[in-house]
């Protein structure tokens, strides 16, 4: 799709069509991403239930976790080729026929198999919903569209432990995933009536470069999450060395396709690799921290787990308050300006939780999250705007895996950072204050280095290559890349 193919199509919609067509993203993706964390709180039960293991159980999460992974670059490209909004509408109904599935399951191996097809289905709306974003809103306007994915986000993390506690109160976890199913028809109707349909550029899919992506990708999850939780270091090694040669290979096929599967071409504009570069840095702090502040309110002040849960909503109930307005000054402000501030303001945040008082009251620790949400807020919608604007729109498919790509490895990196920092402070069943104070220090250096990076985009050079500026904003990049 050309940029006046795409002038034409968000010309089309009004003032209330585009409301509700980005309603209908917004709750696809608060589905999909829910869904990737919202069974953790059920593992006990279903493992009671279905007669599993606790160990065994843990594959309900994996399976939907390395299901996405792998596949985001070909569900990017797919999109490419048929068209966003196509592939978007027929990830929502696989998914909910997956949830159906899950809800259904009568063993554990069977709910596996569910989730690992509601993980590929979530996989090709997180990989396609970026660009059907960008077509809903004119160039100008960009900062507007990719807020909205940032608002989802912070939806998904404030309602998911709540929404599932309220379901298992309620009734079994088959309903967990059978909420889905009234929800996605719904979304499925609002998608179809007004989600515009954009053209595919029909280039060939290449099958092998999809392989080798998801052995590469694959490897990476299991080998980085084996070392977070003490598997054999022999075999830690054993699957990086293999990921590490399918990874060559992979790399050296994608540098003689015309359009790679992995974008070689978007990560020669300065502004989309420094960019996603600063969001795979973002997110692994955000894991680090996310993951580290349960057992720091539990095991070290001593919380209720219901307090702790009420303590982590400050942060991404700040978010959500803040990613529309920092969406608008995107569209006006450089990404570097903006995204620097917000992780110079998430380090000042984590730093006051460092350094909180042996005894803490709710509203220290809250006011100090709520500082980390201010500065998310104004990192994330600047950031994927600049991701976003820095790709031709024909590549906007493209574009949008990486940037998903860059959240779910750098989730996946921070988590299992603190399963090894904690591994090697070992102290009984609680996490010891050394270990979550050492996680917590490491997210501070993760942010520092992604406000590092992000400021390098600053530079007059890279700003010609995806800074809102005027009118020029889409075609620059284009020009860089022929």
């Amino acid at each position: 799709m050309d940029p006046a193919e795409s002038s034409l199509t968000h010309a089309r919609l009004t003032a209330a069509q585009r409301r509700l067509a980005v309603c209908t993203l917004i709750v696809g993706t608060v589905m999909g991403s829910m869904d990737g964390t919202i069974a953790n709180v059920a593992l006990p039960t279903i493992a009671g239930d279905l007669h599993a293991s606790a160990s065994a159980s843990i594959w309900v999460v994996n399976a939907y976790q390395l299901a996405t992974t792998i596949s985001l670059l070909s569900f990017a490209s797919l999109g490419d080729i048929f068209g966003y909004t196509r592939i978007y509408r027929l990830a929502l109904v696989v998914f909910i026929i997956a949830s159906l599935l899950c809800a259904m399951s009568r063993s554990l191996l069977a709910l596996t198999l569910a989730r690992l097809l509601q993980g590929f289905a979530a996989s090709a709306q997180m990989a396609v919903a970026p660009a059907v974003a960008r077509s809903l809103y004119p160039p100008a306007q960009l900062g507007r569209a990719v807020s909205n994915s940032a608002l989802a986000v912070a939806i998904s993390a404030v309602a998911g432990p709540a929404v599932a506690g309220l379901i298992l109160s309620l009734g079994p976890w088959p309903w967990l995933f059978l909420i889905n199913v009234p929800l996605g028809i719904v979304t499925i109707v609002l998608a179809y009536r007004y989600l515009p349909t954009q053209a595919g550029t029909r280039h060939p899919f290449d099958i092998q470069s999809a392989i080798e992506s998801a052995l590469t990708f694959g490897l990476f999850v299991v080998a980085i999450d084996g070392l977070g939780h003490g598997v054999n270091r022999l075999a830690s090694a054993f699957e990086f060395g293999a990921m590490a040669i399918i990874a060559a290979a992979f790399l050296r096929r994608q540098f003689q396709l015309e359009v790679p599967l992995l974008p070689i071409d978007l990560f020669k504009v300065p502004m989309f690799s420094l960019s996603i570069a600063t969001s795979y840095l973002s997110f692994v702090a955000q894991a680090l921290t996310i993951v580290t502040l349960p057992f720091y309110f539990e095991d070290v002040l001593r919380f209720s787990a219901v307090a702790t849960g009420l303590l982590m909503t400050p942060w991404p109930i700040t978010v959500m308050f803040v990613a529309k307005p920092a969406g608008r000054l995107a569209d006006r402000y450089p990404a570097g300006v903006l995204t620097t501030i917000g992780m110079g303001v998430v380090a000042a945040g984590l730093i006051l939780i460092v350094l909180l008082p042996p005894h803490p009251s709710i509203a220290d620790i809250a006011w100090r999250m709520a500082v980390c949400g201010l500065g998310t807020g104004f990192f994330q919608s600047p950031n994927n705007r600049a991701i976003q604007g820095s790709a031709p729109i024909r590549r906007s498919g493209a574009a949008g895996g990486v940037q998903a790509m860059a959240r779910v490895t750098g989730q996946t990196t921070g988590a299992a950072l603190v399963a090894l920092i904690f591994g090697l402070f070992a102290s009984g069943v609680h996490a010891s204050r050394g270990a979550i104070i050492a996680a917590l220090e490491l997210a501070t250096v993760f942010v520092v280095a992604a406000g590092l990076m992000s400021s390098l985009r600053l530079s007059t050079q890279v700003q010609g290559d995806g800074a809102p500026q005027k009118h020029h904003a889409e075609q620059k990049p284009q020009d860089a890349i022929g």
